[in-house]
């Protein structure tokens, strides 16, 4: 990322700070893909009430259903809350109480069948839940917002904004380079590097203010010595500055992709390059002359 996007972290945090929903309201939602159909999909339940939530789905006064031991997995049914208790789902459980979790609030994690009437049935046993445990009380347990649990991480000191940048990153990457590149930021390499040019730059300013503040009074030979060490940190701190900036935009490229067109004669052989190019009958190769009518695109990982 361009230092652009993070040299004014303090004022966005405070924005986000100002935007952000109560710290205490507890959230859940599935977290492992909107409207997919899969074998197995996650629900995940963040804040004070996850844990209380977890013991209403699993049956109150159950002995074959007890409360998972933390960060260990755990297969349990899940009931629904009221008369009769309906089954739900058989579900692979986990309990991860903050402020060791993702979000550094208590956290469950159920990771269900992935049908739509599974999925739907979790979810509206956890707004049912939420009408038991919170009636009266002032409290809020709702559906989270897109992103919200990665507010929450942010929110709690879990994670710097250059590490959500890079989580954002990755869950969009198309290319290994993409890929890789996020990861790297996520892992807080960025954040590290703004660290230590923070502790350059502080270094070099108490010399600075030390050599103004103090010169009339110190040896001259102290202060050439002073200013003879700082500038050639200051040079080198700029010159990295400005690397920085270069493989900032390089890193941008590598974000984002690059947009190739490719334009020719009929019948010069575009659909034959572009499947070559992707690897696959990306579009239909004929020698009739304008068979390809339609734009073909295709993501490359070059």
């Amino acid at each position: 990322r361009p230092l652009a996007s993070v040299a004014n972290d303090d004022a966005i945090e405070a924005a986000a700070a100002a935007r952000a929903p109560p710290a205490g309201d507890t959230i859940y939602a599935v977290s492992s893909g909107q409207g997919v159909v899969a074998g197995v999909t996650v629900i995940r339940v963040s804040g004070p009430q996850a844990g209380p939530a977890l013991r209403c789905l699993l049956g109150s006064g159950d002995a074959e259903q007890p409360f998972p031991k933390p960060r260990y997995a755990a297969v349990r049914r899940l009931i629904a809350p009221g008369p009769g208790g309906e089954e739900l789902d058989e579900a692979l459980v986990l309990w991860m109480p903050g402020p060791r979790s993702f979000t550094g609030q208590d956290v469950v994690e159920l990771h269900c069948h992935g049908s739509r009437a599974v999925v739907a049935g979790v979810l509206g046993a956890l707004e049912a839940t939420s009408d038991v445990l919170l009636s009266g009380s002032g409290d809020i347990m709702r559906m989270a917002e897109p992103g919200e649990f990665t507010r929450q991480a942010f929110s709690n000191g879990r994670m710097d904004l250059a590490q959500v940048e890079g989580l954002a990153d990755l869950l969009a990457a198309d290319t290994s380079a993409q890929r890789k590149q996020a990861l790297e930021q996520m892992k807080g390499a960025l954040s590290t590097r703004y660290a230590e040019w923070r502790k350059s730059l502080v270094k070099c300013l108490a010399h600075a203010e030390a050599v103004l503040d103090f010169g009339d009074d110190e040896d001259d030979v102290v202060e050439d010595q002073v200013y003879n060490d700082l500038v050639p940190r200051v040079r080198a701190l700029r010159d990295e500055l400005e690397s920085a900036l270069l493989d900032g935009h390089r890193g941008e490229i590598v974000r984002d992709g690059a947009a190739l067109c490719i334009v020719g004669a009929p019948n010069a052989g575009k659909s034959s390059l572009l499947n070559q190019l992707a690897r696959r009958p990306a579009a239909i190769v004929s020698p009739v002359a304008g068979t390809t009518r339609d734009i073909v695109e295709g993501v490359l990982d070059l």
